[in-house]
């Protein structure tokens, strides 16, 4: 989980951060200020590990604060002002929003802010994967109105349609704008496989092949000529 602050003068603009940080799960608002000074103080303890950051306030600006932190906390400026990006980046900061911001550029923002702040974390994730704790993984999908957790072990089909794709569990269809490959990069080899252009499926949700079709429930899924022969491999290695 990501400690978060946001400091800005502009109550609305506080808002708004606080409304976008709730709908991410690994974001943890710590405080939402227009008190510089305070925030400061809240960096200077090590309670925060990211800060959405103003440039333009009375009391401090945010390069100031940059410069007195001292690295103590990432930070994404947040600002209407595009001439001070330059400034911004010479003092190390993750990233740099215009105002007014939208949310797919802040989720881009902080999927980058957590590469830096979460290495180890993202480590522990991916070997637990491979290490087939498949009971308790999980991923992340942005659907049209939130980032939704995703367990594996839930997941029975993945379909692809020209512009997104279609998670399927017992209880409901998540559609997300994540692309094909990217799902089949994010997905345990051991456990899904990809069987057409179109589907990826998960290997123990499989009820029945019949020739080059796959059936999971009701769903017949075609296995692709390009996917047969390793998806046939794959499947003679699990006979008994």
């Amino acid at each position: 989980m990501i400690r978060c602050l946001v400091v800005d003068d502009e109550p609305l603009a506080l808002h708004i951060l606080e409304d976008y940080i709730s709908k991410i799960p690994f974001l943890q608002l710590v405080k939402a200020t227009t008190n510089p000074i305070e925030a400061l103080t809240l960096v200077q303890t090590g309670d925060v590990d990211l800060v959405f950051l103003d440039v333009q306030m009375p009391e401090l600006t945010g390069i100031q604060f940059l410069k007195i932190s001292n690295g103590r906390a990432k930070v994404i400026l947040t600002t209407a002002y595009p001439q001070y990006a330059l400034e911004g980046y010479e003092l190390d900061v993750v990233d740099y929003l215009l105002k007014p911001i939208a949310f797919d550029r802040f989720f881009k923002s902080v999927q980058k802010a957590q590469t830096i702040i979460q290495p180890v974390a993202k480590t522990i994730l991916t070997e637990s994967v491979q290490q087939d704790d498949f009971s308790t993984d999980f991923i992340f999908v942005k659907t049209e109105h939130k980032i939704q957790k995703v367990y594996l072990h839930d997941i029975l089909f993945i379909e692809g349609l020209k512009d997104y794709i279609s998670i399927f569990t017992p209880a409901e269809r998540i559609i997300t704008l994540q692309g094909m490959k990217k799902m089949e990069d994010a997905l345990p080899e051991k456990h899904f496989i990809r069987v057409h252009k179109s589907y990826i499926v998960a290997l123990n949700k499989i009820d029945s092949i019949e020739r080059s079709r796959i059936q999971i429930g009701d769903k017949i899924i075609p296995v692709g000529d390009t996917y047969r022969d390793e998806f046939f491999r794959i499947i003679e290695d699990k006979n008994i």
